[in-house]
């Protein structure tokens, strides 16, 4: 084939399978199939197969009949990425959908090909420890391997970004050495051009990553809705606990047997009131910076101080000044801090204290501690409700809560995060109770702006 129609092709192709991802995903049914469950069951596999072998076999027969049409046929890469979305069975599934016109074209040793593509695809899927890294993957993989050095040196350790990379390259490798050795028996491009091959090897990387980036975009998409959903929810819960008439006449109260004595300290309640009640009532971002969310833990617990008494409450911070300017989840640690003192000291007579913690953890982590020396949970005291599931280092565990709002945590982290970020509970009778979240570091300006820009438009789009 001539090197200019080779390029042409290449390009050609790129836009196939951006044309392919940005259609089947319009599928609400493919949507949920991709996006809703990590662990894909057979159904969910060949469904994957359908949406997808069906527009890349009716590619391969378009390049059957209309001569020196080569970019239609996507059928190697096809295998790649639906193998690593969808898992072994998937990527070897699409092979054999797009076998038919492969065989009539007397391309034998293609169907193989395609479905060692597919399987060692969904291997790799089967390897990343992280299912993150999977919807990560970009051709630029000069910058992974830049991360990865800089993390890791001197321990090094393997990365799925850099080894699925080498992976396609390989199998791009493996396909044209076979095709050589077989002609006609399996549909490759080629050329003696150094530079025409290395952009036909180029050309492979970008076609599986561009279906997982269009993808990818959808499914930050939906993420960021159901956090909007959980948001609303958590700031309902938080406003009809603050301004419950208990919860008001208590701290009024609280405040007009200051007015006389200490009037200072009655203004001052007053007014880390009414930051309370605005903070609830007004508009909300998915993420802020943990400063501003301990500001709002602050007026909430000057408050209970002044309620319960500094001798029965008890506020401890131990928080790394550098943590205060990570983004994180808002709305995330007064449900924590409620449930604390609502549940772990308020049945105390003595009171007790609480404890914040802030830390910086390997791998780019940050670590947030609420801590508190109140009564314990136990499965039998009638205190803790109901039993809620959550994700917790990959696996279903399960704690017991007071109505929704720890659950809300736990489901806010994983919509965001994935099996990314944990939240751990862990608790004594009668010593108290210690509840760890862990999150990634939103690294870069990029990544929170990308984040919050589509929040935003989803949240403009409603008004």
């Amino acid at each position: 084939m001539d090197e200019k129609l080779i390029l042409i092709t290449l390009l050609i192709r790129l836009g196939v399978v951006a044309a392919i991802a940005s259609a089947v995903v319009r599928s609400r049914y493919f949507k949920s199939v991709l996006f809703r469950n990590e662990v894909r069951s057979a159904r969910q596999q060949i469904n994957i197969v359908l949406f997808v072998g069906v527009p890349v076999a009716l590619g391969v027969w378009v390049r059957a009949m209309v001569p020196n049409f080569s970019a239609a046929d996507v059928a190697f890469e096809s295998a790649i990425i639906v193998g690593v979305m969808g898992g072994r069975l998937a990527g070897v599934g699409l092979a054999a959908l797009c076998a038919v016109p492969e065989l009539w074209l007397h391309e034998f040793l293609s169907f193989p090909m395609n479905a060692l593509a597919g399987y060692v695809a969904g291997a790799f899927r089967e390897f990343a420890a992280n299912r993150e890294d999977i919807w990560s993957f970009s051709p630029m993989v000069d910058l992974s391997i830049y991360r990865w050095v800089r993390r890791n040196f001197p321990r090094p350790r393997h990365d799925w970004q850099v080894a699925f990379f080498v992976g396609i390259l390989l199998l791009e490798f493996l396909r044209e050495q076979v095709g050589r050795a077989f002609p006609n028996h399996v549909f490759f491009l080629s050329s003696n051009n150094l530079w025409v091959e290395v952009a036909i090897y180029v050309g492979t990387i970008a076609a599986v990553a561009i279906p997982i980036k269009v993808w990818n975009a959808t499914r930050i998409e939906l993420k960021l809705e159901e956090q909007e959903r959980l948001l609303l929810q958590a700031r309902l819960d938080a406003l009809r606990s603050q301004i419950n008439p208990h919860f008001l006449f208590n701290t009024l109260n609280s405040i007009s047997s200051l007015v006389r004595v200490r009037p200072e300290q009655a203004r001052e309640l007053i007014v880390k009131l009414a930051n309370i009640l605005r903070s609830l009532l007004k508009k909300h971002d998915a993420f802020v910076l943990l400063r501003d969310e301990i500001d709002f833990i602050d007026n909430y617990l000057d408050i209970e101080v002044a309620r319960f008494g500094s001798d029965k409450l008890r506020v401890v911070k131990d928080l790394e000044p550098q943590t205060l300017d990570v983004i994180v989840p808002s709305m995330m640690l007064q449900p924590i801090v409620e449930n604390a003192i609502k549940h772990g000291l308020a049945p105390k007579i003595d009171g007790g204290s609480i404890v914040l913690r802030s830390r910086f953890q390997p791998e780019h982590r940050l670590r947030i501690d609420i801590e508190d020396d109140g009564v314990g949970m136990t499965t039998n005291n009638g205190k803790f409700g109901e039993r809620r599931r959550f994700a917790r280092d990959g696996e279903e565990a399960e704690i017991h809560v007071e109505g929704i709002g720890m659950y809300n945590v736990a489901e806010r982290l994983r919509v965001l995060y994935g099996t990314n970020a944990h939240m751990t509970v862990q608790s004594s009778p009668g010593i108290g109770t210690r509840i760890s979240i862990e999150v990634p570091l939103l690294q870069t300006e990029s990544e929170f702006s990308a984040a919050s820009a589509i929040y935003e438009a989803r949240s403009s789009s409603r008004r």
